[in-house]
């Protein structure tokens, strides 16, 4: 739906929430992808109203319930932690739908706040690590098994791989015949998958958590002076692993261009960036992190780049047809971009395990 060139169909939306719709100003807002978003203007303030993708959450009103679920306990534990829960509808429900127009939610946009596409400092990645850190410490006595799953094995690394061999005998053998680089390089790295499993079925040394599972940056506000107010875009909340949340900040942080990059000499390790990233987190979670997931905070990195390599060469072979492709070979552009930025961790590991030793040892 377009916001803009359809206003009669937004207040259509809107009159089911309790705000006015008198000189009501809609436009388009932010930069994600996966749900359309707009930026409410009205006498009483300014909201965020979202359609959620019904192709990649398939039951919207899960999302609903997880949130819900959060608000509820946090108002009863840590009512002084800044948290943006959607408006309920006249019928009290936290969503709207329609079976025509899809699922909507409304949220009171936040004064003064402001989100950022890249990290370009180590004070803005101690500040985003920080809010993510301190979202999974307060819920850290909720029972993480009561939410529902949004996203199914999103990150489950050894579906993922499976996929990969399988479309290595199904997918496009033109593209599979010109990646046998690339091919080689993942499968050298198998023991990372045969590591995921290891702690997946450690659960006193690796304990399920409310984890958010996409902690790029631009899903954490940030105030005039660039600190951190709350976390953002919920709708990937579920039980999890604390390899989703610090592995996706190392991914998306470290290094200064992103998965798009077609430039590898440009792909790098920031190394005061990832010292930012485990003192931002240890402030919050240092007393809640079991030694033996502290001392996989590199290897959470590892994770979450592999699987990402995996999924881009993947829909690669698949002819695209999960991300699609702005141009030829963009997955495939996008998979060894990832698969550089996995082997400059693995060449910093040293200085970087040298750096997390130092830090937990401070935050004992």
């Amino acid at each position: 739906m377009n916001a803009t060139a359809q206003p009669d169909l937004v207040k259509s939306i809107l009159a089911d929430f309790p705000i006015p719709l008198e000189n009501m100003k809609v436009r388009p807002f932010g930069s994600g992808l996966i749900n359309a978003t707009y930026l409410i203007d009205c006498s009483n303030g300014q909201f965020i109203l979202q359609r959620i993708n019904q192709e990649v959450f398939r039951h919207p009103e899960y999302i609903a319930e997880n949130i819900r679920l959060i608000n509820d306990y946090l108002q009863r534990t840590h009512p002084n932690y800044f948290f943006v829960s959607p408006l309920t509808t006249r019928r009290h429900q936290n969503m709207f739908w329609r079976q025509d127009l899809g699922y909507y939610r409304l949220t009171p946009f936040v004064p003064g706040s402001q989100s950022i596409d890249v990290v370009e400092n180590a004070a803005e990645a101690f500040e985003s690590s920080q809010q993510f850190g301190r979202f999974t410490a307060r819920l850290a006595r909720f029972d993480p098994h009561t939410l529902k799953i949004t996203l199914p094995d999103f990150h489950n690394l050894r579906l993922r791989y499976n996929q990969f061999t399988n479309t290595l005998q199904l997918g496009n053998q033109e593209r599979i015949h010109a990646a046998q680089e690339a091919i080689q390089f993942i499968e050298s790295q198998q023991s990372i998958v045969r590591e995921y499993e290891k702690i997946c079925s450690n659960p006193q040394q690796y304990p399920v958590r409310v984890m958010h599972h996409d902690t790029k940056i631009s899903n954490v506000l940030l105030d005039k002076n660039k600190k951190g107010i709350c976390v953002i875009d919920l709708d990937t909340v579920m039980p999890g692993y604390f390899f989703s949340d610090v592995g996706d900040m190392l991914r998306t942080y470290l290094s200064p261009v992103s998965e798009e990059e077609r430039d590898f000499n440009k792909i790098g390790i920031r190394i005061p960036i990832f010292e930012a990233i485990v003192k931002g987190y240890f402030s919050e979670m240092k007393n809640e992190l079991t030694s033996a997931e502290k001392e996989s905070f590199v290897f959470a990195g590892k994770i979450l780049i592999y699987m990402q390599a995996i999924r881009f060469l993947t829909d690669h072979f698949n002819n695209d047809i999960y991300y699609g492709a702005k141009y030829p070979g963009h997955n495939f552009i996008r998979g060894t971009n990832q698969i550089a930025l996995l082997k400059k961790l693995n060449e910093a590991e040293p200085a970087l395990q040298a750096i997390l030793v130092q830090q937990i040892n401070d935050s004992k």
